[in-house]
């Protein structure tokens, strides 16, 4: 056989392997566990028996998106107490006044707005925030810390369907992956396949495994018992993760707690990535930091992308018009796999299966976009976001 041939045969096992062995990566699930505690059941006669719960709103310049999601906190139909902490990192936009006013207009639960300062150094802006939040929050003594973003929008019943599968299950942090926004073309094309990428580095059933060692979560949404934030001292010991959610799950899981991480029914992100540069903005920023900033795992990602997604495509125009029909053949199977493996994310996201076949472009941008963030890195612009750069980010020891 044609070398060409021979690289479709490995990319072919590859898929094997990983529709098989990643832990079902492709299946799609992992929705919120079992809910049936009757400490916290959904009865108006006990609202007491429901625990406290204080939720943390990091914001940086986020009076864009801020309507569409800060409204839907406001109105969570919790039967416990539940207050709000926002807290405006050096926005210039006026996101602490809108939040005040969005407030002021549709009330619901307690708002607090806050204003840390300048992060210390050795502090990620986000997690600087966040600390801050927390120190607010912790003055109320809550069971409960619901750490989401700003872009975030919930559902009415998000928060106490969250508080119900952590206290059924026994859960020390339940975090819900977001429905991304899916409305433009280049989102429709892009923004499925980052979660199908995500779940395949972080299978969710390793990660809701007790006896796995995968941890990961998904920033937006994780709802985490503050005595296992205390036990793994969070955020302290990850301030310097840019990939701070990942991040935080191994410091959950490294200090004993139980983790869960899934799709979500009731949580969406209301940001917007209307064109391909936004997009590339947003996975180039923290690509590299992913691979912890180290060439050789760089050579290695970009070598088993071209060889797992890019040789098949390859394979079959060799057989078409190469003279090479076993590489035709064999690259044809491989493709087909991997547009199995996609189709039950697209559905997820409730778009055409037509573009499944399209995923190998789609990982072409992927590859790109990960080199461009070591390129951005050793120019000493990796991890820019929102005016700020962290130009050699690591996770704290």
């Amino acid at each position: 056989m044609s070398a060409v041939a021979w690289i479709a045969v490995g990319s072919l096992a590859a898929w094997g392997w990983l529709s098989l062995g990643q832990g079902f990566f492709w299946r799609t699930d992992q929705r919120l566990p079992a809910r049936e505690d009757p400490v916290v059941r959904d009865t108006p006669e006990n609202p007491a028996g429901w625990p406290s719960v204080a939720i943390v709103v990091p914001a940086r310049d986020e009076a864009a998106v801020l309507p569409d999601s800060l409204p839907s906190l406001l109105a969570q139909a919790y039967p416990g107490r539940a207050e709000i902490f926002l807290v405006d990192d050096g926005s210039q936009d006026g996101t602490g006044a809108l939040a005040r006013e969005l407030s002021a207009r549709y009330g619901g639960l307690p708002l607090t707005v806050a204003t840390p300062g300048e992060p210390e150094p050795g502090w990620t802006g986000k997690l600087w925030a966040v600390r801050h939040g927390l120190a607010l929050a912790r003055a109320r003594d809550p069971e409960y810390l619901l750490l989401t973003d700003a872009d975030i929008a919930h559902a009415p019943d998000s928060l106490r369907e969250l508080v119900a599968a952590a206290r059924s299950n026994g859960l020390d942090m339940v975090s819900q992956m977001a429905r991304l926004r899916v409305a433009s073309t280049w989102e429709k094309l892009v923004v499925p396949a980052f979660v199908y990428f995500f779940s395949q580095l972080y299978p969710f059933r390793w990660v809701n495994s007790p006896r796995a060692r995968t941890a990961a979560a998904a920033g937006g949404c994780v709802l985490l018992r503050a005595d296992a934030a205390e036990r793994a001292r969070v955020p302290e010991s990850i301030r310097q993760a840019v990939i701070d959610d990942v991040a935080l799950a191994r410091a959950v899981r490294g200090s004993g707690g139980r983790i869960w991480l899934g799709l979500a029914d009731r949580v969406d992100s209301v940001r917007p990535y209307p064109g391909l540069g936004d997009l590339w903005r947003m996975v180039s920023r923290s690509a590299y930091a992913q691979l912890r900033h180290h060439p050789l795992v760089l050579a290695g990602t970009v070598v088993g992308l071209a060889v797992i997604y890019l040789a098949p495509p390859v394979a079959v125009l060799t057989g078409l018009f190469g003279g090479d029909p076993a590489a035709g053949w064999l690259g044809l199977a491989g493709w087909a796999v991997m547009t199995g493996t996609y189709v039950p994310m697209l559905r997820y996201y409730r778009q055409s299966l037509w573009t499944a076949p399209l995923l190998p472009f789609t990982a072409l941008l992927y590859l790109l976009m990960t080199v461009d963030s070591a390129v951005q890195h050793y120019r000493g612009r990796g991890a820019a976001w929102k005016g700020r750069t962290y130009a050699r980010p690591e996770t704290a020891p």
